[in-house]
């Protein structure tokens, strides 16, 4: 979106601007009339046009081109030109959104003054909806565990192409902030990032909210599809995307073009899609709920986005991030974490995965006890029963285990939980347990503790 089209029907008149806008340094396209102009702006919308309001042989005219423009395409400025200029023509192309009119024959130093001026709005309108854009969500991705490494170097990889993308991983894991980090490290971050709800949007209406409509008391209303041209659109678990609209979909991917809900024009889009889901679709395929065609065009890239428990070690840095997040965004108590707390949140269960710790971190923020550093009974589920003084509750099965067995059952449960907590990190997990890393090895051994971390082999992982 950096280049001007001119629309003009005198060949001379065109070509003589392009030429001067050229030596000048812009980039150029010309139209002869309405359909070539209307063309260009659906290919791509330009930064600014320059348009005579008389076009021979068209089916509209400048002011009808420039009203469509401007309902469509309300960012682009518009300098309308003419022969006829008169008082009433300028008048009524200013109500119409135009930047300026000029009349012709027009002064080449008079031209320029105007384009410079109007190429200097354009610039600042995109580069405040850039800044809107990026402002709204951080795709700071935080992390030093393996899982981690390895999804965040997969995400690197795909930034640089068009590739489509299917996210895969649990409900809360950061699907959509990978999403976000793609498109901000692409060559489309300075285009919109468009988030497509498939779960909460009606199914009755999801044509409508995807493609827009036309009717005759609201004219033209864009739909998600249309506002994210030139940009990423991210489908939020595709999976609860309605049958009917997916054969829909796999025509946008197949066509880059759409119609819209009671319209007959086609609307050309470029778009990357980035797709993400919590389902196996292969199963939902297999039942009839999913398209193998359409999985088969948003599944060229494939990536695995692991959950919390897959990532354990990052649980401290990610408190931190959280801690200082909601600091400055909502003015909560800048706390640090006691050695206890920080293992306690390594060790618990998290269903919701990184959105429930942030959940966790900011109740903690709101109800805790002031700025001291946040202790263990300050976190969910970790009060003592006032019935046991705070003495550990043992469960049916262990208590009528004999104390030998009923050790080696803990024994084998604690260490797991530090190994898996020090992402299978034997010496970092035998520093923190207080044993030298040889008695470790032997202790898990007699202990029948094969590489007791998920996915884990039983060697050191520095």
């Amino acid at each position: 979106m950096t280049s001007i089209l001119i629309t003009d029907d005198e060949k001379d008149i065109r070509e003589l601007i392009g030429d001067i806008l050229k030596d000048e340094g812009y980039s150029v396209r010309l139209a002869s009339n309405s359909d070539e102009c209307m063309a260009e702006i659906n290919a791509e919308p330009p930064a600014l046009m320059i348009l005579d309001i008389w076009l021979k042989d068209s089916r509209m005219d400048g002011i009808d081109i420039l009203k469509t423009v401007k309902r469509d395409n309300p960012d682009i400025p518009i300098v309308i030109i003419s022969g006829h200029g008169n008082i009433e023509i300028a008048v009524a192309a200013i109500k119409q959104g135009a930047y300026d009119f000029i009349e012709k024959p027009f002064n080449i130093d008079q031209l320029m003054v105007v384009v410079a001026r109007a190429m200097e709005t354009s610039r600042l309108r995109r580069e405040n909806a850039d800044l809107r854009r990026r402002d709204v969500t951080s795709t700071e991705m935080l992390g030093s565990s393996s899982a981690f490494k390895t999804l965040k170097s997969n995400l690197e990889k795909v930034t640089k192409s068009n590739g489509r993308v299917m996210l895969a991983g649990p409900a809360g894991s950061g699907k959509e902030m990978a999403a976000r980090f793609i498109h901000q490290h692409s060559n489309r971050a300075g285009a919109a990032f468009v988030s497509v709800s498939s779960a909460t949007i009606e199914p009755e209406r999801m044509e409508e909210v995807l493609f827009g409509r036309e009717t005759s008391d609201r004219g033209v209303e864009k739909g998600l599809l249309e506002q994210a041209h030139g940009g990423v659109v991210y489908f939020d678990e595709v999976a609860d995307m309605p049958i009917g609209t997916q054969s829909k979909i796999l025509r946008v991917l197949t066509e880059q073009q759409f119609t819209r809900v009671g319209g007959n024009d086609k609307v050309r889009v470029d778009l990357r899609v980035i797709s993400s889901t919590t389902r196996d679709l292969r199963r939902e395929i297999g039942a009839g709920r999913f398209r193998q065609e359409l999985f088969d065009r948003l599944n060229v890239v494939p990536i695995a986005v692991p959950s919390l428990e897959d990532r354990r070690e990052d649980i401290p840095e990610l408190t931190r991030h959280f801690i200082d997040l909601f600091h400055r965004s909502q003015g909560l108590p800048q706390r640090e974490l006691t050695p206890e707390a920080e293992a306690m949140l390594q060790t618990m269960q998290w269903p919701g995965n990184v959105r429930q710790l942030r959940n966790v971190i900011e109740r903690v923020l709101i109800l805790g006890d002031g700025t001291g550093p946040i202790e263990t009974r300050e976190l969910p589920g970790q009060e003592p029963s006032p019935d046991t003084g705070g003495r550990m509750v043992l469960g049916g099965a262990m208590a009528t285990l004999p104390l030998r067995e009923a050790r080696e059952v803990f024994e084998r449960e604690y260490l797991i939980t530090q190994i898996n907590r020090f992402g299978g990190n034997i010496s970092r997990t035998a520093g923190f347990v207080g044993m030298e890393r040889s008695a470790l090895h032997r202790k898990l051994k007699s202990l029948g503790v094969v590489g007791g971390h998920k996915g884990g082999n039983g060697e050191d992982e520095e």
